[in-house]
Protein backbone atom coordinates (compact mmCIF):
# COMPACT_ATOMS: atom_id res chain seq x y z
CA UNK A 1 0.00 0.00 0.00
CA UNK A 2 1.46 3.35 -0.82
CA UNK A 3 2.03 6.44 1.03
CA UNK A 4 0.70 9.83 1.34
CA UNK A 5 2.40 13.13 -0.50
CA UNK A 6 1.28 16.02 1.91
CA UNK A 7 1.57 19.56 0.14
CA UNK A 8 1.73 21.53 3.37
CA UNK A 9 1.32 25.65 2.97
CA UNK A 10 3.65 27.07 5.91
CA UNK A 11 3.72 30.46 6.71
CA UNK A 12 5.07 33.31 4.17
CA UNK A 13 6.35 35.33 7.27
CA UNK A 14 4.35 35.33 10.48
CA UNK A 15 5.01 32.07 12.11
CA UNK A 16 1.44 32.57 14.11
CA UNK A 17 -0.50 31.56 10.29
CA UNK A 18 1.16 27.76 10.51
CA UNK A 19 -2.18 25.56 11.07
CA UNK A 20 -2.75 22.83 13.33
CA UNK A 21 -2.97 20.51 11.05
CA UNK A 22 0.27 21.42 9.12
CA UNK A 23 2.22 21.05 12.61
CA UNK A 24 0.37 17.67 12.68
CA UNK A 25 1.31 16.63 9.10
CA UNK A 26 4.90 17.57 9.68
CA UNK A 27 5.36 15.54 12.87
CA UNK A 28 4.00 11.86 11.89
CA UNK A 29 5.60 12.14 8.10
CA UNK A 30 8.74 10.02 7.51
CA UNK A 31 10.33 12.91 6.10
CA UNK A 32 9.79 16.71 5.05
CA UNK A 33 11.19 17.60 1.38
CA UNK A 34 12.10 20.96 1.53
CA UNK A 35 12.74 23.69 -1.38
CA UNK A 36 15.66 25.17 0.94
CA UNK A 37 16.67 22.67 3.78
CA UNK A 38 18.16 25.26 5.34
CA UNK A 39 14.95 27.70 5.67
CA UNK A 40 12.73 24.62 6.46
CA UNK A 41 15.01 23.96 9.44
CA UNK A 42 14.54 27.06 10.78
CA UNK A 43 10.97 26.71 10.76
CA UNK A 44 11.19 23.16 12.57
CA UNK A 45 13.42 24.31 15.14
CA UNK A 46 10.71 27.09 16.07
CA UNK A 47 7.98 24.61 16.11
CA UNK A 48 10.01 21.68 17.89
CA UNK A 49 9.38 19.09 14.94
CA UNK A 50 12.32 16.88 14.72
CA UNK A 51 11.16 15.22 11.22
CA UNK A 52 14.12 14.15 9.04
CA UNK A 53 14.85 17.09 5.87
CA UNK A 54 15.40 16.55 2.44
CA UNK A 55 16.35 19.37 -0.18
CA UNK A 56 14.24 19.06 -3.79
CA UNK A 57 15.92 21.82 -5.64
CA UNK A 58 17.32 18.97 -7.85
CA UNK A 59 14.23 17.13 -8.83
CA UNK A 60 15.09 18.33 -12.80
CA UNK A 61 17.67 14.78 -11.53
CA UNK A 62 15.36 12.57 -12.76
CA UNK A 63 16.92 10.37 -10.21
CA UNK A 64 15.90 12.11 -7.16
CA UNK A 65 12.61 12.13 -8.18
CA UNK A 66 12.24 8.50 -8.69
CA UNK A 67 14.14 7.84 -5.29
CA UNK A 68 11.00 9.85 -3.55
CA UNK A 69 8.35 8.20 -5.92
CA UNK A 70 9.50 4.76 -4.96
CA UNK A 71 9.67 6.04 -1.38
CA UNK A 72 5.81 6.82 -1.55
CA UNK A 73 5.26 3.55 -3.56
CA UNK A 74 6.90 1.62 -0.67
CA UNK A 75 4.41 3.15 2.18
CA UNK A 76 6.68 6.10 3.28
CA UNK A 77 4.51 9.40 3.84
CA UNK A 78 6.20 12.28 2.72
CA UNK A 79 5.38 16.15 3.30
CA UNK A 80 5.99 18.43 0.71
CA UNK A 81 7.06 22.34 1.60
CA UNK A 82 8.71 25.24 -0.03
CA UNK A 83 10.12 27.91 1.57
CA UNK A 84 7.11 30.32 2.14
CA UNK A 85 3.49 29.35 1.53
CA UNK A 86 1.88 26.95 -0.85
CA UNK A 87 4.40 24.42 -2.50
CA UNK A 88 4.02 23.54 -6.50
CA UNK A 89 2.84 27.31 -7.19
CA UNK A 90 6.24 28.62 -9.16
CA UNK A 91 8.11 25.86 -7.45
CA UNK A 92 10.00 23.09 -8.06
CA UNK A 93 7.53 20.57 -5.94
CA UNK A 94 5.25 20.65 -9.17
CA UNK A 95 7.68 17.94 -10.67
CA UNK A 96 6.31 15.85 -7.57
CA UNK A 97 3.25 16.32 -7.21
CA UNK A 98 3.01 15.56 -11.19
CA UNK A 99 4.85 12.31 -11.02
CA UNK A 100 3.56 11.05 -7.57
CA UNK A 101 -0.49 11.73 -9.22
CA UNK A 102 0.31 9.91 -12.92
CA UNK A 103 1.41 6.76 -10.54
CA UNK A 104 -1.32 6.58 -8.64
CA UNK A 105 -0.13 7.88 -5.20
CA UNK A 106 -2.54 9.84 -2.85
CA UNK A 107 -1.67 13.78 -3.05
CA UNK A 108 -3.05 15.57 0.00
CA UNK A 109 -3.17 19.51 0.18
CA UNK A 110 -2.91 20.84 3.64
CA UNK A 111 -4.13 24.29 2.66
CA UNK A 112 -2.90 27.42 4.51
CA UNK A 113 -0.74 30.48 3.73
CA UNK A 114 -0.75 31.92 -0.33
CA UNK A 115 0.86 35.01 -1.19
CA UNK A 116 -1.58 34.63 -4.14
CA UNK A 117 -4.84 34.62 -2.17
CA UNK A 118 -3.35 36.98 0.55
CA UNK A 119 -2.67 39.68 -2.08
CA UNK A 120 -6.15 39.22 -3.93
CA UNK A 121 -8.07 39.11 -1.39
CA UNK A 122 -6.70 42.51 -0.11
CA UNK A 123 -6.28 44.34 -3.62
CA UNK A 124 -9.72 45.75 -3.41
CA UNK A 125 -10.29 44.01 -7.05
CA UNK A 126 -14.07 44.09 -8.35
CA UNK A 127 -13.35 41.17 -10.07
CA UNK A 128 -14.36 37.93 -9.46
CA UNK A 129 -11.69 36.10 -11.88
CA UNK A 130 -7.95 36.66 -12.00
CA UNK A 131 -5.22 34.56 -13.70
CA UNK A 132 -1.49 34.01 -12.17
CA UNK A 133 1.45 34.83 -14.19
CA UNK A 134 3.85 33.94 -11.49
CA UNK A 135 7.54 35.27 -12.41
CA UNK A 136 7.72 36.69 -15.62
CA UNK A 137 11.28 36.02 -17.66
CA UNK A 138 13.69 38.01 -16.33
CA UNK A 139 14.12 40.30 -19.86
CA UNK A 140 14.31 40.85 -23.25
CA UNK A 141 11.55 40.11 -25.33
CA UNK A 142 10.54 36.90 -23.84
CA UNK A 143 9.33 39.34 -21.13
CA UNK A 144 7.43 41.53 -23.34
CA UNK A 145 5.81 38.46 -24.88
CA UNK A 146 4.58 37.12 -21.47
CA UNK A 147 3.65 40.67 -20.03
CA UNK A 148 1.84 41.58 -22.98
CA UNK A 149 0.08 37.98 -23.47
CA UNK A 150 -1.14 38.14 -19.83
CA UNK A 151 -2.52 41.60 -20.23
CA UNK A 152 -4.49 41.06 -23.34
CA UNK A 153 -7.24 38.66 -20.95
CA UNK A 154 -8.65 41.75 -19.80
CA UNK A 155 -8.46 40.75 -15.94
CA UNK A 156 -6.78 41.27 -12.82
CA UNK A 157 -3.22 39.22 -13.13
CA UNK A 158 -1.28 38.34 -10.29
CA UNK A 159 2.74 38.22 -10.60
CA UNK A 160 5.46 37.53 -8.88
CA UNK A 161 8.67 39.61 -8.83
CA UNK A 162 12.17 40.09 -7.78
CA UNK A 163 13.54 42.82 -6.17
CA UNK A 164 15.64 43.77 -8.37
CA UNK A 165 12.77 43.68 -11.61
CA UNK A 166 9.79 45.01 -9.27
CA UNK A 167 10.18 48.81 -10.73
CA UNK A 168 10.46 47.52 -14.20
CA UNK A 169 7.16 46.02 -13.65
CA UNK A 170 5.33 48.15 -12.35
CA UNK A 171 6.70 51.04 -15.14
CA UNK A 172 5.35 48.97 -17.76
CA UNK A 173 1.96 47.95 -16.21
CA UNK A 174 1.44 52.02 -15.95
CA UNK A 175 2.32 52.15 -19.33
CA UNK A 176 -0.15 49.73 -19.74
CA UNK A 177 -2.83 51.55 -17.94
CA UNK A 178 -3.42 49.60 -15.44
CA UNK A 179 -4.44 49.81 -11.89
CA UNK A 180 -1.22 48.53 -9.43
CA UNK A 181 -1.45 47.28 -6.30
CA UNK A 182 1.80 46.07 -4.81
CA UNK A 183 2.51 44.04 -2.07
CA UNK A 184 5.91 43.56 -0.44
CA UNK A 185 6.68 41.20 2.81
CA UNK A 186 3.95 40.14 2.60
CA UNK A 187 2.82 39.16 6.66
CA UNK A 188 6.21 40.05 8.00
CA UNK A 189 7.34 42.86 9.86
CA UNK A 190 8.29 45.36 7.53
CA UNK A 191 4.57 44.70 5.42
CA UNK A 192 3.70 47.46 2.47
CA UNK A 193 0.24 47.16 0.23
CA UNK A 194 -0.33 50.54 -1.48
CA UNK A 195 -1.65 51.41 -4.82
CA UNK A 196 1.31 52.29 -7.08
CA UNK A 197 1.03 55.72 -7.77
CA UNK A 198 4.69 56.29 -9.91
CA UNK A 199 7.13 56.29 -6.37
CA UNK A 200 10.36 54.50 -6.51
CA UNK A 201 9.68 51.10 -4.94
CA UNK A 202 12.36 49.97 -2.30
CA UNK A 203 14.31 46.89 -3.79
CA UNK A 204 14.21 44.84 -0.86
CA UNK A 205 11.92 42.23 0.33
CA UNK A 206 9.40 40.05 -1.59
CA UNK A 207 6.85 41.33 -4.40
CA UNK A 208 3.40 40.16 -5.65
CA UNK A 209 2.04 42.60 -7.85
CA UNK A 210 -1.49 42.65 -9.11
CA UNK A 211 -2.40 44.29 -12.11
CA UNK A 212 -6.18 45.35 -13.12
CA UNK A 213 -7.56 46.81 -16.46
Amino acid sequence: MSGNLFVVATPLGNMDDITLRAVKVLENSDYILAEDSRVTGGLLNKLGIKTKVFSYHKFSEKKFLEKHIEELKNGKNIALVSDAGTPAVSDPGKYLVRAALDDLIPVIPIPGPSAVSAAFSCSGSMSNSFLFAGFLPSKGAAREKELEKFLSFGLPVIFYESPMRVNDLVQKLERAGARIVVFRELTKIYEEIFVYDGREIKEKGEFTVIAEP
